[in-house]
């Protein structure tokens, strides 16, 4: 970002940080919270995640601080509101953050992919040549018992 840009920002931030405080005194928590975290922190949270390559969102190493930010971002706003945190709100709030930008990724914050073929081919072709051995052994015992009898 310039510093043109950042200065804009800035200066943004500080405007919803006056709306939200004296919105605050007179109507509390509620609809007033839930706009503010979703104009100011959700806001500044997708143009981070839409600066970060899609195939990225699942990486937890990239996303942890713009995650960071927006658990931040709806703290302050609870914060200067007079609300608790974390309430019912935030809760939905970032249950829907979760669905539009998480719903592809695994418990572990890592992307599910096959793992390289140096590490799977071993695990394929192992079974098969036991097998494979198994089998002939099989066959040849069963040829060597039947001139015993």
């Amino acid at each position: 970002m310039g510093s043109q840009t950042g200065a804009a920002l800035h200066k943004q931030t500080l405007l919803w940080f006056i709306v939200v405080s004296q919105c605050a005194s007179a109507l509390g928590c509620g609809p007033h919270y839930e706009y503010a975290i979703e104009e100011f922190c959700l806001a500044k949270f997708r143009l981070d995640m839409q600066e970060l390559d899609q195939g990225h969102w699942c990486n937890w190493e990239d996303t942890v601080e713009l995650y960071g930010d927006l658990t931040n971002c709806t703290y302050l706003v609870a914060l200067k509101m007079e609300c608790f945190w974390p309430n019912r709100l935030v809760d939905e709030f970032f249950i829907r953050v979760h669905k539009q930008y998480f719903h592809d990724c695994s418990l572990s914050g890592r992307l599910l992919r096959d793992p390289p073929n140096r590490i799977l081919g071993p695990f394929i072709v192992v079974p098969i040549l036991v097998t494979l051995l198994m089998t002939a052994l099989v066959v040849w015992r069963s040829k060597r018992s039947e001139g015993i009898m």
